[in-house]
């Protein structure tokens, strides 16, 4: 994985295509695959995990939720923290573009049930907790060393989001921690821009 200028970053999405409207086709997608793959095993419904009896139906979503804000409060504190985050920050701004908030619902609601429903739902069962984290983590390479800390972050809440899903044996926990992290963080990537960190701000020329 090489390192690309800024201006290589990925393309918008084609003309005609709004960012939600691709993310909603794309992930509907996936959400079907992840049924047919559950059906192929005898079992369709991918909202609960085949070995595990769901329980706990109202901690559930309140138990993602809480991973969630606390993946969210980590992030923002690397972004106040660190030039890495500061910077993926900004490249994620530039591939986004502008989106209203119904977009951005859109899209966090759609990659939350769509990647939880097949990697979690589908593919957990399967292939485990590490293979199926893994996998999570390299649909979430970016086109440079850079992004390397979004795929190895990626990794870490697949790893939360397929515990909790062990834990309560359904996805109600790991889609609700998904969404809140997505809609939170992207709004927050699409409505704030960073301000240098102070060794930055002190190290450019003068006006």
């Amino acid at each position: 994985m090489t390192e690309l200028p800024a201006n290589d970053l990925p393309d918008r999405p084609p003309a005609g295509w709004s960012p939600s409207t691709l993310v909603v086709t794309l992930y509907g997608g996936l959400t079907l695959t992840a049924i047919v793959w559950r059906a192929s095993r005898g079992d369709a419904n991918v909202f609960v995990h085949p070995g595990v009896a769901a329980r706990s139906p109202l901690l559930a979503p309140l138990a993602g939720l809480a991973g969630g804000l606390g993946v969210v409060w980590l992030s923002r504190l690397a972004v106040t923290h660190f030039r890495w985050a500061r910077r993926l920050h900004t490249d994620f701004k530039a591939v986004l573009g502008p989106l209203d908030r119904k977009e951005i619902f859109l899209i966090a609601l759609a990659s939350s049930v769509g990647e939880e429903c097949f990697f979690r739902g589908a593919m957990l069962p399967d292939l485990g907790l590490l293979t199926s984290s893994a996998i999570f983590a390299l649909f979430h390479v970016g086109p440079g060393w850079r992004f390397l800390p979004w795929t190895v972050s990626a990794f870490a809440v697949a790893l939360l989001m397929g515990w909790a899903f062990q834990a309560f044996g359904s996805l109600a926990a790991p889609i609700a921690g998904h969404f809140a992290v997505n809609y939170l963080n992207l709004r927050y990537i699409v409505e704030t821009e960073t301000e240098p960190l102070a060794e930055e701000a002190a190290s450019e020329p003068p006006p």
